[in-house]
């Protein structure tokens, strides 16, 4: 029975494509818990080198320092699941172009740093793409109180957060509370594909 499930799970989300605006810390992670979970093609967009300080919470390592970051994610990826569709735009998101990328997604994931690049977008996706899906994140910095993260959804807009979370630029960033928020973002997207009638 279970694996008549993974088999239905496997087929779905191979025909499943997702985008990914930010390859920083919840994008890195993102992208590899949706490349093990079997999506069929990602959409990866980041100008972004990456640096040795990125290593205690981005999913990139030693040897990668000063590549790209959509290069490095996308060898990343194919040394977990070589079959997936990649497609990387090193470029930075302008405003007003921001859906550009995602036109053809089925479900857009913000993993943005910048908080005004970050409202751009999800205001473009929202009112260019109306009927795409889009999942944030925010309170990221911290370690502990994992009970604090929620979800919130306003229409296609579904928010990932620790309400109680200082900014990033008054607390640490630390690779747990970082990859739990990321793959709380890729667990949100897997249940929007499969919802709950397999």
């Amino acid at each position: 029975m279970l694996d008549a499930k993974y088999k239905k799970i496997n087929e779905k989300l191979k025909k499943t494509s997702i985008g990914i605006a930010g390859l920083g810390g919840l994008g890195s992670n993102v992208a590899i818990s949706l490349a093990r979970a079997g999506i069929g093609r990602l959409v990866l967009v980041d100008f972004d080198i990456v640096e040795k300080t990125n290593l205690n919470r981005q999913y990139y390592f030693l040897d990668q320092v000063g590549k790209k970051k959509t290069l490095s994610t996308k060898e990343n990826i194919r040394r977990v699941n070589p079959t997936i569709d990649i497609q990387t735009f090193d470029e930075k998101l302008i405003k007003g172009q921001m859906e550009k990328r995602f036109t053809d997604v089925d479900i857009v994931i913000e993993a943005l740093d910048n908080a005004v690049t970050k409202t751009n977008l999800i205001e473009e996706i929202l009112t260019k793409l109306p009927n795409k899906k889009i999942i944030s994140a925010s309170g990221v910095s911290g370690y502990g109180n994992s009970d604090r993260i929620k979800t919130s959804k306003l229409g296609n807009l579904f928010l990932c957060h620790d309400e109680e979370a200082l900014s990033s630029e008054k607390d640490v960033l630390t690779a747990p509370k970082v990859a739990l928020i990321a793959n709380w973002q890729a667990n949100i997207a897997l249940e929007l594909i499969l919802g709950d009638k397999l």
